[in-house]
């Protein structure tokens, strides 16, 4: 069986974020892991100031649509705590960056336990990240323009991840 995880790395937007969450709830993502200062929902033992959490709550919820519910996430503002704990239990990272060492998207063969990592809207994920990652994939863009939105490119890259049999594991 499949098992993904999304992590949501350092991304600022709202949308982005519920974006990722419904797309995330849609393709049967395992859970998602909203780390550094990627904004969160909601949740029963919030830190945050309450007209604060609320409003963040909200925004999300304006692109999650309510999948913020059915979709099991957490919140850590250290993603190398995530990332060991993802690695101790058996997970391959792996990132979504465009990359001289990245692997074309359509040739990636998954492991069944991986964690798609997705960061900053215009950076990208930053270097210590990509040094963490067991594998770094990129989508071949065929455009004019450079990137897709974070939200999109994620989106793409867990519908192969979920759909096009190109596991490895699962091809023995």
């Amino acid at each position: 069986m499949l098992e993904i995880v999304l992590i949501v790395h350092n991304i600022r937007s709202c949308h982005n974020v519920g974006s990722l969450l419904r797309t995330a709830e849609g393709l049967g993502v395992k859970s998602v892991c909203l780390t550094g200062y990627t904004p969160y929902p909601i949740s029963a033992k919030d830190d945050r100031l309450p007209y604060l959490a609320k409003k963040i709550d909200a925004q999300i919820h304006k692109t999650a649509l309510g999948a913020e519910r059915f979709v099991k996430w957490q919140h850590s503002e250290r993603i190398e705590i995530v990332l060991s704990k993802l690695r101790t239990d058996g997970f391959k990272i792996v990132g979504l960056e465009q990359h001289p060492d990245a692997v074309r998207l359509p040739e990636y063969r998954a492991s069944t336990k991986t964690a798609l990592i997705v960061g900053r809207e215009v950076e990208g994920l930053e270097a210590e990240i990509l040094t963490a990652c067991d594998t770094i994939i990129e989508i071949p863009m065929s455009g004019r323009k450079e990137s897709f939105n974070v939200a999109v490119a994620a989106a793409m890259a867990l519908y192969h991840l979920r759909f096009c049999l190109n596991t490895v594991d699962l091809l023995k």
